[in-house]
Protein backbone atom coordinates (compact mmCIF):
# COMPACT_ATOMS: atom_id res chain seq x y z
CA UNK A 1 0.00 0.00 0.00
CA UNK A 2 0.90 3.73 -0.50
CA UNK A 3 2.14 5.63 2.54
CA UNK A 4 -0.61 8.29 1.52
CA UNK A 5 -3.43 5.73 0.26
CA UNK A 6 -6.95 6.26 1.80
CA UNK A 7 -7.57 4.00 4.56
CA UNK A 8 -10.71 3.56 6.44
CA UNK A 9 -10.56 1.83 10.22
CA UNK A 10 -14.24 0.92 11.11
CA UNK A 11 -14.09 0.78 14.97
CA UNK A 12 -10.66 2.66 15.30
CA UNK A 13 -11.60 3.24 18.98
CA UNK A 14 -11.93 -0.13 20.23
CA UNK A 15 -9.60 -2.58 21.49
CA UNK A 16 -8.23 -3.87 17.80
CA UNK A 17 -9.38 -0.61 16.10
CA UNK A 18 -7.07 1.58 18.00
CA UNK A 19 -4.01 -0.34 17.98
CA UNK A 20 -4.48 -1.11 14.17
CA UNK A 21 -4.57 3.01 14.06
CA UNK A 22 -1.79 3.19 15.93
CA UNK A 23 0.60 0.50 14.27
CA UNK A 24 -0.34 2.39 10.80
CA UNK A 25 0.87 5.41 11.91
CA UNK A 26 3.67 3.78 13.34
CA UNK A 27 4.27 2.32 9.55
CA UNK A 28 4.08 6.01 8.12
CA UNK A 29 0.75 5.73 6.70
CA UNK A 30 -0.87 9.11 6.60
CA UNK A 31 -4.07 9.34 5.89
CA UNK A 32 -6.61 7.27 8.17
CA UNK A 33 -10.00 8.06 8.38
CA UNK A 34 -12.00 6.90 11.44
CA UNK A 35 -15.81 7.92 12.78
CA UNK A 36 -17.15 7.47 16.46
CA UNK A 37 -20.51 5.77 16.75
CA UNK A 38 -21.44 9.39 17.47
CA UNK A 39 -20.53 10.59 14.28
CA UNK A 40 -20.92 7.36 12.00
CA UNK A 41 -23.36 4.79 12.78
CA UNK A 42 -22.38 1.44 10.90
CA UNK A 43 -26.13 0.04 11.83
CA UNK A 44 -27.79 3.05 8.97
CA UNK A 45 -27.30 1.65 5.76
CA UNK A 46 -28.34 5.02 4.29
CA UNK A 47 -25.81 7.09 6.91
CA UNK A 48 -22.83 3.95 5.54
CA UNK A 49 -23.60 4.77 1.99
CA UNK A 50 -23.25 8.75 2.23
CA UNK A 51 -20.16 8.11 4.24
CA UNK A 52 -18.59 6.21 1.16
CA UNK A 53 -19.30 8.45 -1.26
CA UNK A 54 -17.53 11.38 0.45
CA UNK A 55 -14.44 9.93 1.74
CA UNK A 56 -13.72 7.35 -1.07
CA UNK A 57 -11.42 4.74 0.85
CA UNK A 58 -9.39 2.76 -0.91
CA UNK A 59 -8.54 0.30 1.56
CA UNK A 60 -11.19 -0.65 4.43
CA UNK A 61 -9.81 -2.73 8.19
CA UNK A 62 -13.76 -3.90 9.78
CA UNK A 63 -12.37 -3.95 13.36
CA UNK A 64 -16.18 -2.84 14.84
CA UNK A 65 -18.44 -4.92 16.00
CA UNK A 66 -20.89 -5.49 18.66
CA UNK A 67 -18.75 -7.69 21.59
CA UNK A 68 -19.37 -9.24 24.87
CA UNK A 69 -18.35 -12.29 26.87
CA UNK A 70 -20.45 -15.38 28.03
CA UNK A 71 -22.92 -13.44 30.22
CA UNK A 72 -23.72 -10.57 27.56
CA UNK A 73 -23.76 -13.38 24.74
CA UNK A 74 -26.28 -15.42 26.64
CA UNK A 75 -28.72 -12.23 27.67
CA UNK A 76 -28.58 -10.42 24.53
CA UNK A 77 -28.74 -12.88 21.41
CA UNK A 78 -30.94 -11.08 19.04
CA UNK A 79 -28.50 -7.68 19.37
CA UNK A 80 -25.36 -10.05 19.14
CA UNK A 81 -26.36 -11.31 15.89
CA UNK A 82 -28.36 -8.54 14.29
CA UNK A 83 -26.24 -5.47 15.10
CA UNK A 84 -23.00 -7.52 13.88
CA UNK A 85 -25.04 -8.80 10.24
CA UNK A 86 -26.11 -5.03 9.66
CA UNK A 87 -22.68 -3.42 10.46
CA UNK A 88 -21.25 -6.24 8.02
CA UNK A 89 -23.47 -6.01 5.53
CA UNK A 90 -23.24 -1.94 5.39
CA UNK A 91 -19.40 -2.19 5.40
CA UNK A 92 -18.88 -4.67 2.96
CA UNK A 93 -21.21 -3.96 1.03
CA UNK A 94 -20.45 -0.33 0.42
CA UNK A 95 -16.77 -1.53 -0.03
CA UNK A 96 -17.93 -3.25 -2.64
CA UNK A 97 -20.13 -0.42 -4.46
CA UNK A 98 -16.98 1.81 -4.11
CA UNK A 99 -14.54 -0.65 -5.64
CA UNK A 100 -12.40 -0.64 -2.35
CA UNK A 101 -8.76 -2.42 -3.11
CA UNK A 102 -8.91 -4.37 -0.56
CA UNK A 103 -10.38 -5.20 2.96
CA UNK A 104 -9.56 -7.20 6.41
CA UNK A 105 -12.49 -8.43 8.22
CA UNK A 106 -12.03 -9.28 11.25
CA UNK A 107 -13.95 -12.19 12.90
CA UNK A 108 -13.54 -14.58 15.98
CA UNK A 109 -12.34 -18.03 16.59
CA UNK A 110 -15.82 -18.69 17.94
CA UNK A 111 -17.32 -19.32 14.63
CA UNK A 112 -15.65 -23.14 15.23
CA UNK A 113 -17.75 -25.93 15.95
CA UNK A 114 -18.13 -26.71 19.75
CA UNK A 115 -16.63 -30.28 19.78
CA UNK A 116 -13.90 -29.18 16.95
CA UNK A 117 -10.65 -31.30 16.79
CA UNK A 118 -7.83 -29.17 18.33
CA UNK A 119 -5.78 -27.33 17.42
CA UNK A 120 -8.29 -25.79 15.47
CA UNK A 121 -7.56 -25.79 11.68
CA UNK A 122 -9.36 -23.13 9.62
CA UNK A 123 -10.78 -26.33 7.58
CA UNK A 124 -13.25 -27.08 10.60
CA UNK A 125 -15.24 -24.71 10.36
CA UNK A 126 -19.10 -25.56 9.87
CA UNK A 127 -18.46 -29.53 10.26
CA UNK A 128 -20.46 -29.59 13.83
CA UNK A 129 -22.42 -27.74 16.09
CA UNK A 130 -21.34 -24.17 17.54
CA UNK A 131 -21.27 -23.44 21.34
CA UNK A 132 -24.78 -22.51 22.64
CA UNK A 133 -23.95 -19.35 24.49
CA UNK A 134 -22.28 -17.62 21.22
CA UNK A 135 -24.08 -19.19 18.30
CA UNK A 136 -25.71 -15.95 17.45
CA UNK A 137 -22.35 -13.91 17.34
CA UNK A 138 -20.61 -16.98 15.69
CA UNK A 139 -23.19 -17.15 12.83
CA UNK A 140 -22.76 -13.20 12.11
CA UNK A 141 -19.01 -13.45 12.30
CA UNK A 142 -19.08 -16.88 9.70
CA UNK A 143 -21.84 -14.44 7.58
CA UNK A 144 -19.34 -12.21 7.16
CA UNK A 145 -16.40 -14.03 6.42
CA UNK A 146 -18.15 -16.58 3.93
CA UNK A 147 -19.41 -12.54 2.54
CA UNK A 148 -16.04 -11.98 2.44
CA UNK A 149 -14.79 -14.87 0.19
CA UNK A 150 -17.81 -15.17 -1.91
CA UNK A 151 -17.29 -11.84 -3.71
CA UNK A 152 -14.32 -12.45 -4.19
CA UNK A 153 -15.17 -15.68 -6.18
CA UNK A 154 -18.16 -13.93 -7.75
CA UNK A 155 -16.49 -10.25 -8.47
CA UNK A 156 -12.09 -11.09 -8.35
CA UNK A 157 -12.29 -8.67 -4.78
CA UNK A 158 -9.42 -9.02 -2.82
CA UNK A 159 -11.29 -9.21 1.04
CA UNK A 160 -9.77 -11.36 3.53
CA UNK A 161 -11.17 -12.69 6.87
CA UNK A 162 -8.78 -13.33 9.82
CA UNK A 163 -9.94 -14.83 12.63
CA UNK A 164 -8.58 -13.50 16.33
CA UNK A 165 -8.27 -15.93 19.51
CA UNK A 166 -9.10 -14.05 22.50
CA UNK A 167 -7.74 -10.51 22.74
CA UNK A 168 -6.71 -8.45 25.72
CA UNK A 169 -4.90 -4.78 25.77
CA UNK A 170 -4.80 -1.14 25.81
CA UNK A 171 -8.56 -0.13 25.61
CA UNK A 172 -9.82 -2.90 26.40
CA UNK A 173 -13.25 -3.14 27.35
CA UNK A 174 -13.61 -3.42 31.72
CA UNK A 175 -17.17 -3.44 32.32
CA UNK A 176 -18.45 -6.06 34.41
CA UNK A 177 -21.29 -8.07 32.89
CA UNK A 178 -20.38 -6.84 28.79
CA UNK A 179 -16.20 -7.92 28.64
CA UNK A 180 -14.80 -10.36 27.62
CA UNK A 181 -13.35 -12.40 30.26
CA UNK A 182 -9.32 -11.54 31.11
CA UNK A 183 -10.44 -7.76 31.29
CA UNK A 184 -13.49 -8.63 33.74
CA UNK A 185 -11.16 -10.78 35.54
CA UNK A 186 -8.38 -8.31 35.62
CA UNK A 187 -10.35 -5.22 37.40
CA UNK A 188 -12.39 -7.97 39.43
CA UNK A 189 -9.45 -9.20 41.28
CA UNK A 190 -8.20 -4.92 41.53
CA UNK A 191 -11.18 -4.11 42.99
CA UNK A 192 -11.52 -6.68 45.03
CA UNK A 193 -7.43 -6.06 46.44
CA UNK A 194 -8.87 -2.53 47.11
CA UNK A 195 -11.36 -3.31 49.36
CA UNK A 196 -8.59 -5.46 51.05
CA UNK A 197 -6.51 -3.04 51.68
CA UNK A 198 -9.54 -0.21 52.57
CA UNK A 199 -7.90 1.82 49.90
CA UNK A 200 -11.49 3.65 49.45
CA UNK A 201 -9.70 6.17 47.33
CA UNK A 202 -8.71 3.66 44.62
CA UNK A 203 -12.03 2.07 44.62
CA UNK A 204 -14.02 5.21 44.19
CA UNK A 205 -11.38 6.32 41.60
CA UNK A 206 -12.08 3.35 39.41
CA UNK A 207 -16.07 3.48 39.99
CA UNK A 208 -16.03 7.60 38.75
CA UNK A 209 -14.00 6.03 35.22
CA UNK A 210 -16.10 3.52 34.79
CA UNK A 211 -19.48 3.43 36.95
CA UNK A 212 -21.03 -0.16 38.04
CA UNK A 213 -24.98 -0.45 37.22
CA UNK A 214 -24.80 3.15 37.52
CA UNK A 215 -23.11 3.19 40.97
CA UNK A 216 -20.30 5.57 40.85
CA UNK A 217 -17.53 6.61 43.39
CA UNK A 218 -19.69 9.11 44.96
CA UNK A 219 -21.49 6.53 45.71
CA UNK A 220 -21.68 5.36 50.16
CA UNK A 221 -19.10 2.12 50.82
CA UNK A 222 -22.38 0.57 51.70
CA UNK A 223 -23.82 0.33 48.23
CA UNK A 224 -20.28 0.49 46.24
CA UNK A 225 -19.95 -2.57 48.36
CA UNK A 226 -23.41 -4.51 48.00
CA UNK A 227 -23.44 -3.62 44.00
CA UNK A 228 -19.46 -5.17 43.61
CA UNK A 229 -21.27 -8.57 45.56
CA UNK A 230 -23.23 -8.80 42.54
CA UNK A 231 -20.58 -9.44 40.55
CA UNK A 232 -18.49 -11.42 43.05
CA UNK A 233 -16.34 -9.27 44.33
CA UNK A 234 -15.04 -9.29 48.09
CA UNK A 235 -12.71 -7.98 50.47
CA UNK A 236 -11.55 -11.60 51.06
CA UNK A 237 -12.22 -13.41 47.51
CA UNK A 238 -13.25 -13.06 44.09
CA UNK A 239 -16.30 -15.23 42.69
CA UNK A 240 -15.74 -16.42 38.90
CA UNK A 241 -18.19 -18.21 36.77
CA UNK A 242 -17.55 -22.07 35.76
CA UNK A 243 -15.34 -24.58 37.03
CA UNK A 244 -11.85 -23.03 36.08
CA UNK A 245 -10.77 -26.00 34.00
CA UNK A 246 -11.36 -24.22 30.11
CA UNK A 247 -8.89 -23.60 28.34
CA UNK A 248 -8.46 -20.15 26.61
CA UNK A 249 -5.40 -18.40 23.98
CA UNK A 250 -4.67 -14.82 24.43
CA UNK A 251 -3.38 -12.73 22.07
CA UNK A 252 -2.33 -8.92 22.95
CA UNK A 253 -3.89 -6.61 20.81
CA UNK A 254 -1.09 -4.95 19.47
CA UNK A 255 -0.16 -7.68 18.15
CA UNK A 256 -2.98 -8.77 16.48
CA UNK A 257 -2.98 -5.03 14.67
CA UNK A 258 0.45 -6.15 13.96
CA UNK A 259 -0.75 -8.93 12.39
CA UNK A 260 -3.85 -7.25 10.44
CA UNK A 261 -1.42 -4.70 8.59
CA UNK A 262 0.71 -7.57 7.97
CA UNK A 263 -1.61 -9.14 6.22
CA UNK A 264 -2.82 -5.77 4.52
CA UNK A 265 0.55 -5.16 3.13
CA UNK A 266 1.59 -8.62 2.17
CA UNK A 267 -1.28 -10.87 1.74
CA UNK A 268 -3.74 -11.43 -1.13
CA UNK A 269 -6.57 -13.89 -1.39
CA UNK A 270 -5.03 -15.89 -3.75
CA UNK A 271 -2.60 -16.81 -1.00
CA UNK A 272 -5.24 -18.16 1.10
CA UNK A 273 -6.29 -20.77 -0.53
CA UNK A 274 -4.49 -24.44 -2.36
CA UNK A 275 -3.87 -23.32 -5.70
CA UNK A 276 -5.63 -25.52 -8.23
CA UNK A 277 -8.10 -26.91 -5.72
CA UNK A 278 -11.29 -26.96 -7.74
CA UNK A 279 -13.73 -25.76 -4.23
CA UNK A 280 -12.55 -23.02 -2.96
CA UNK A 281 -13.21 -22.37 0.83
CA UNK A 282 -12.13 -22.13 4.58
CA UNK A 283 -10.06 -18.91 2.80
CA UNK A 284 -9.80 -17.15 6.32
CA UNK A 285 -6.82 -17.42 8.24
CA UNK A 286 -6.57 -17.93 12.24
CA UNK A 287 -4.59 -14.87 14.51
CA UNK A 288 -3.49 -16.44 17.57
CA UNK A 289 -0.25 -17.68 19.71
CA UNK A 290 -1.21 -21.45 19.32
CA UNK A 291 -0.45 -21.45 23.08
CA UNK A 292 -3.25 -21.67 25.71
CA UNK A 293 -3.75 -21.60 29.73
CA UNK A 294 -6.50 -22.74 32.08
CA UNK A 295 -8.91 -19.81 33.27
CA UNK A 296 -7.91 -20.97 36.88
CA UNK A 297 -4.34 -20.19 35.80
CA UNK A 298 -4.89 -17.05 34.60
CA UNK A 299 -6.77 -16.22 37.09
CA UNK A 300 -3.97 -17.32 39.83
CA UNK A 301 -1.63 -15.00 37.36
CA UNK A 302 -3.71 -11.91 37.59
CA UNK A 303 -3.69 -12.67 41.39
CA UNK A 304 0.25 -12.57 41.62
CA UNK A 305 0.41 -10.02 39.26
CA UNK A 306 -1.84 -7.50 40.96
CA UNK A 307 -1.34 -8.68 44.47
CA UNK A 308 -4.21 -9.54 45.67
CA UNK A 309 -4.26 -11.81 48.76
CA UNK A 310 -7.86 -13.37 49.18
CA UNK A 311 -9.07 -16.46 47.17
CA UNK A 312 -10.05 -17.08 44.11
CA UNK A 313 -13.34 -18.80 44.16
CA UNK A 314 -15.79 -20.79 41.56
CA UNK A 315 -19.29 -21.33 40.64
CA UNK A 316 -19.34 -24.37 38.73
CA UNK A 317 -23.14 -23.75 38.75
CA UNK A 318 -22.52 -21.20 35.75
CA UNK A 319 -21.22 -22.33 32.84
CA UNK A 320 -17.73 -22.34 31.12
CA UNK A 321 -18.49 -21.90 27.72
CA UNK A 322 -16.44 -24.09 25.12
CA UNK A 323 -13.64 -26.00 27.30
CA UNK A 324 -10.71 -25.81 24.77
CA UNK A 325 -10.48 -23.84 22.05
CA UNK A 326 -6.81 -23.32 20.63
CA UNK A 327 -6.20 -22.12 17.06
CA UNK A 328 -3.44 -24.00 14.56
CA UNK A 329 -1.46 -21.05 13.01
CA UNK A 330 0.32 -23.31 10.65
CA UNK A 331 -1.30 -20.81 8.23
CA UNK A 332 -0.52 -17.53 9.78
CA UNK A 333 3.29 -19.16 10.62
CA UNK A 334 3.76 -20.07 6.43
CA UNK A 335 2.55 -16.28 5.70
CA UNK A 336 5.48 -15.10 7.28
CA UNK A 337 4.07 -13.75 11.14
CA UNK A 338 4.93 -15.27 14.58
CA UNK A 339 3.54 -13.70 18.19
CA UNK A 340 6.51 -12.31 20.11
CA UNK A 341 4.51 -11.33 23.59
CA UNK A 342 3.19 -14.24 25.91
CA UNK A 343 0.74 -13.77 28.57
CA UNK A 344 2.91 -13.10 31.72
CA UNK A 345 4.26 -10.01 29.67
CA UNK A 346 0.94 -9.24 28.55
CA UNK A 347 -0.53 -9.23 31.96
CA UNK A 348 1.56 -7.36 33.16
CA UNK A 349 1.18 -4.81 30.74
CA UNK A 350 -2.13 -4.53 30.94
CA UNK A 351 -2.29 -3.89 34.45
CA UNK A 352 0.21 -1.44 34.10
CA UNK A 353 -1.93 0.59 31.14
CA UNK A 354 -5.10 0.13 33.96
CA UNK A 355 -3.92 1.74 36.61
CA UNK A 356 -2.53 4.75 34.32
CA UNK A 357 -6.14 4.67 33.07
Amino acid sequence: MNKEAKIYVAGHRGLVGSAIWKNLQEKGYTNLIGRTHQELDLLDGVAVRRFFDEERPEYVILAAAHVGGIMANSLYRADFIYQNLQIQQNVIGESFRHDVKKLVFLGSTCIYPREAEQPIKEESLLTSPLEYTNEPYAIAKIAGLKLCESFNLQYGTNYIAVMPTNLYGPNDNFHLENSHVLPAMLRKIYLAKCLHTGDWEAVRRDLSRRPVNQVDGAAPESEIQQILSCYGIYPDRVELWGTGRPLREFLWSEEMADATVFIMEQVDFKDTYPQGTREIWNCHINIGTGKEITIAGLASLIKQTVGFEGEICFDASKPDGTMRKLTDVTKLHALGWHHQVEIEEGVQRLYAWYLTH
